[in-house]
């Protein structure tokens, strides 16, 4: 038996296009990665000959001296320590209490739902200012506390509006169905919510996580115990000593070849690396899960 398929050229026009889609994207491409590139490069040359400029794609002297200033210090191990901690307690935490939220407010038969709903939405756009706050946290005994960073960040309005559309886009016969079978409210999230909206909360917890693992402010202005200093606020701090002349000249003095520009481009590598290293495992989700979350059906 003879097969006989027509083979069809593309049109010039649609080649030409193939072509030019190739071309921009390759071009966003080189836009958004290149400049970390050019980071890390510096930040793994020697300080002072990158002074002389020139870097581009590769390094010209290899030299590790900013990451073993930084990582040498005590109280920076001691920082990731704390780091971790915040972000590996916080983020469950907060999903977990985001989800329950966004659950409790996408039920059509909870009373008064939309003045709820309105009285959290109207909490993004307007707040007490920061006094009041650090009052708030003052007398509920938060303040130089680990918990300091966990409780008042445990709810997320935005976080919740997305959790609480993907939700409202499941079938009401699953609830009903589920309800007929005696289950209850718990059991529908635990059992039947929590596994469904798998891509919306894995995106909700990316959102925490790198919020959690980012945040140096709240580290700074609720803290005053070295202990609980987040491995954030300690590059800060880093950097802000060597912005001095005097600390650039006693580095240069003890033969570290260290400038306020490569501890700067270590100090970025150090804080973003581990956290864009999470990404790829719930890119899937991720994708899926804000496309369906920020629409209602």
């Amino acid at each position: 038996m003879v097969n006989n398929k027509i083979k069809t050229k593309k049109p010039v026009s649609e080649i030409i296009f193939d072509i030019f889609v190739v071309i921009f994207l390759a071009l966003v491409v080189i836009v958004c990665v290149y400049p970390f590139w050019n980071i890390f490069i510096i930040s793994i040359n020697d300080a002072t000959d990158a002074i002389r400029g020139g870097l581009y794609f590769l390094p010209r002297k290899l030299s590790l001296a900013s990451y073993k200033d930084i990582l040498s210090r005590s109280t920076f191990l001691h920082s990731i320590l704390v780091t971790l901690a915040r972000t590996g307690i916080g983020t469950p935490l907060a999903v977990l209490a985001t989800s329950a939220l966004a659950y409790v407010l996408s039920r059509k038969e909870l009373i008064c739902r939309k003045p709820l709903t309105l009285l959290f939405i109207f909490t993004m756009y307007f707040g007490g200012g920061l006094v009041p706050y650090y009052m708030i946290l003052k007398n509920l005994g938060m303040l130089d506390h680990f918990i300091v960073f966990i409780f008042p960040n445990l709810i997320s309005v935005y976080n919740m509006i997305l959790v609480r559309n993907y939700i409202e886009g499941m079938p009401d016969a699953l609830f009903e169905a589920s309800k007929l079978d005696g289950a209850n409210d718990l059991v529908i999230f635990f059992r039947i919510v929590i596994p469904l909206a798998k891509p919306i909360i894995m995106t909700v917890a990316l959102f925490v996580a790198i919020t959690q693992w980012n945040s140096w402010f709240d580290a700074y202005l609720y803290t005053n115990s070295q202990d609980l200093k987040t491995m954030q606020s300690i590059l800060v701090e880093i950097l802000n000593q060597y912005q001095t002349t005097a600390a650039n000249q006693a580095a240069n003095r003890a033969g570290q070849n260290i400038t306020p520009d490569s501890i700067r481009m270590a100090a970025t590598m150090v804080a973003t690396i581990p956290i864009i290293m999470v990404y790829p495992f719930i890119q899937k989700y991720f994708v899926k899960g804000i496309m369906l979350g920020s629409v209602k059906s």
